[in-house]
């Protein structure tokens, strides 16, 4: 059933992170072939500002850790505390290894922890994972939950492609969920269009598809001279643009119908960040009142894929009361979601600037280490 109702739930802390590094639009002037005037157009239409990317040694895993332990020290959690990790991501740090075992180690939790990921939604990854967290709990599966998601969208686009490079920074966020006997009700409303997958899609890099010396040397140029990999991602912007504006506003006013609530009972709506166009047009589809929603994030951080619509509510609303809030989120898939979330008694930990782990090693470490392992016979 797309639409769905939990009653004891409680999100008791959220936080997410970015990384320090960023790129300014401003000095990206060779994208637009030294256009100013180009540049300053895409600059208004779009909202480009500042993107946050990933230095080298950070990864999805590395962010996921340092918003955890973040919100696990502010919200006084202990280790033994928390039964199941959740890790949503596109961009996992390996393919057929848990992201979110990794981090259970790596933070010393239970061995008795359930540790899983989930992976194929991008954009609409915190929703579909705040929905499978709140499932948990209220089967009494899960005691308390720590929800993670991770983008690193800026490592899935050639440089040199204006239409998507100048869009994608990265993110990861940490939410707390734990079981209340109070009634907290939450709100889920998802939907799947997969006739429709390849608007947005990332052909090579899977197992249908792998890397290998048969595709490393291709590089494809569009019409405008836009680079593209078959690894990197596709988009067709204005097919994924009409399927937004069909879809989006009408989830937003579906799961308000099924929660009873109207726009006037909500404190925030989170809108997935997809660039500062497309924002503003779903509110104003969406009749949501424009106090009640922002696209400056998207101009701050970038499109943070499936985080952004944490970042956004931590972004915008650190320093304000929060209470009812609309998460609206669209994507990969592709999928639409939306859930509607009471907030009243969370700890917003805002949003933090993170550096590189100190003693991260290099692509060249990284290849030696595995190199070694493997020849002693580690396998």
């Amino acid at each position: 059933m797309s639409l769905s109702k939990f009653e004891n739930v409680k999100i008791s802390g959220l936080l997410t992170v970015v990384p320090e590094r960023h790129i300014n639009i401003d000095d990206e002037l060779e994208l637009f072939n030294g256009d100013k005037m180009k540049l300053e157009r895409h600059k208004k239409i779009l909202g480009l500002g500042k993107r946050h990317v990933v230095s080298e040694g950070m990864s999805v895993g590395t962010m996921c850790e340092e918003a955890a332990r973040l919100l696990m020290a502010q919200t006084h959690i202990g280790p033994d505390e928390i039964d199941t990790v959740i890790a949503t991501s596109n961009s996992h740090d390996y393919n057929g290894n848990s992201t979110a075992c990794l981090i259970q180690g790596n933070l010393g939790l239970s061995e008795e922890t359930a540790c899983f990921d989930t992976s194929g939604l991008g954009c609409t990854d915190s929703v579909y994972g705040l929905w499978l967290a709140h499932s948990l709990i209220q089967s009494d599966a899960s005691r308390k939950c720590l929800f993670l998601e991770g983008s690193v969208g800026s490592l899935l686009t050639d440089v040199r492609n204006r239409k998507t490079c100048i869009l994608f920074g990265d993110a990861a966020a940490a939410v707390l969920l734990e079981r209340t006997a109070e009634s907290r009700p939450a709100f889920f409303h998802l939907k799947s269009f997969g006739r429709e997958w390849k608007k947005l899609v990332t052909p090579a890099g899977g197992f249908k598809l792998p890397v290998r010396k048969d595709i490393i040397d291709l590089e494809l140029k569009d019409p405008e001279g836009n680079i593209t990999h078959l690894w990197d991602l596709v988009m067709s912007g204005e097919e994924i643009f009409r399927f937004v504006m069909e879809h989006a506003p009408e989830s937003v006013q579906t799961l308000l119908d099924f929660a009873g609530l109207t726009r006037d009972d909500l404190d925030f709506f989170g809108i997935h960040q997809a660039n500062g166009q497309i924002v503003r047009t779903v509110i104003n589809h969406a009749q949501i009142p424009k106090a009640k929603a922002s696209a400056e994030t998207f101009s701050k951080y970038g499109n943070c894929s499936g985080t952004s619509v944490l970042v956004n509510l931590c972004d915008i609303m650190k320093n304000s009361p929060i209470g009812k809030v609309q998460l609206i989120s669209f994507g990969v898939g592709m999928s639409v979601a939306s859930c509607i979330l009471d907030l009243s008694q969370a700890h917003n930990g805002g949003l933090h600037l993170i550096k590189a782990p100190a003693e991260a090693p290099t692509r060249q470490q990284l290849i030696e280490e595995w190199v070694d392992f493997i020849e002693r016979g580690n396998v």
